[in-house]
């Protein structure tokens, strides 16, 4: 199934221009696998393996690998994700009003990398229509929320943004995730200086602390230095914060030639080393007491494991999933299955943070 995504669908895909190719496989994942019958099938076809559960953030995860935020901002696929082996989908990055984000074109593929660049600008349908949209479905997997604010909005005002994303999100989302560091949003990099971060993240606290508490997590760039993201860190120990998402795309490029010089954030292979030196600054710094999620060139059983030895307790994925097709998660969980089966190891907890 994977030689065939490969060598046919793939090249099919690959001709079309990215974001047209993402509306199309989003119109397929959406109505060939929106029935219970077609992801009953899937998810015999694309076999996951099972592991002991992970209990973090008071879920249980199924697995350690989940969809990153940006592939699916309107949670129109979030069962057919999870027929394919996510054990959780982040949704958003959703802003409290919709917006249609930056012009086109706005996102570019790297394949001699596996790697892309996205100045998308969170174009989103607004946080209503998402928790509609969750609302209406039976999920099949944990599903977390993404909030930002909308462009329009100053960075002085940002705090008001982010506190309406959390307060109509909140009784729908698993985990809220606190995005400050998308490089496509004028000036929202800022936000992620801890006396603008105390602004955004104490009111949505406080109000976190009154009925129903779910898990707060801050997303973070990972074109900081190491005392920055030990900084913060220690703020989200000192605050409460849930957990860490590290990290989001990069701003740096390994070189100027061809689409490399497009402006935006690039995400994939280039970006794997930056995200393990984030995880790795963060656990050495405080360990298990800031749960982290690790995002960034994630290709195969042996990233998550490398991943998870740094310092993370669970992994997402996207541009491998757009490389990767439908088979992807299974096939990078049956490589870490078998690595695991290889090291003798039967609890994935025992795993993070065993090489910080």
């Amino acid at each position: 199934m994977n030689q065939l995504f490969r060598k046919l669908v793939r090249p099919l895909m690959f001709r079309l221009e990215a974001e047209t190719a993402h509306d199309v496989g989003m119109t397929l994942l959406r109505h060939g696998l929106g029935g219970r019958v077609p992801r009953s099938i899937a998810r015999a076809l694309f076999e996951i393996p099972r592991f002991s559960p992970i209990d973090l953030f008071g879920l249980k995860f199924s697995n350690p690998l989940g969809m990153a935020a940006g592939f699916d901002k309107d949670a129109k696929v979030v069962n057919q994700l999870a027929s394919l082996g996510f054990s959780f989908v982040e949704t958003g990055t959703v802003t409290p009003r919709p917006q249609a984000g930056n012009p086109r074109p706005r996102l570019f593929r790297i394949p001699e990398d596996e790697a892309v660049i996205n100045r998308l600008g969170f174009n989103n349908d607004g946080a209503r229509k998402l928790v509609k949209r969750i609302s209406s479905i039976e999920r099949e997997c944990i599903v977390g929320v993404n909030i930002g604010k909308n462009r329009d909005v100053s960075l002085e005002e940002a705090p008001g943004d982010y506190f309406e994303g959390f307060a109509t999100v909140r009784e729908i989302a698993d985990y809220v995730v606190v995005n400050v560091s998308s490089p496509n949003t004028p000036g929202l990099r800022n936000l992620q200086a801890i006396k603008e971060l105390e602004r955004i993240v104490d009111p949505i606290l406080k109000e976190n602390a009154v009925g129903r508490r779910i898990p707060i997590l801050l997303k973070i760039a990972p074109d900081l230095v190491s005392d920055e993201f030990e900084a913060l860190a220690d703020f989200g120990v000192s605050k409460g914060i849930d957990g860490l998402v590290l990290t989001n795309t990069t701003i740096s490029r390994p070189n100027q030639n061809g689409v490399y010089g497009e402006a935006g954030g690039l995400s994939g292979r280039p970006l794997s080393n930056l995200s393990d030196a984030a995880i790795q600054t963060v656990f050495r710094r405080v360990g298990p007491k800031l749960p982290i999620i690790g995002v960034g060139g994630i290709s195969s059983g042996h990233d998550i494991l490398r991943k998870m030895r740094l310092g993370a307790s669970l992994l997402q994925v996207y541009t491998g999933f757009i490389y990767g097709g439908p088979g992807f998660p299974s096939l990078i969980l049956r490589d870490f299955g078998r690595l695991l089966d290889d090291l003798g190891i039967s609890e994935i907890s025992q795993l993070t943070g065993s090489d910080a």
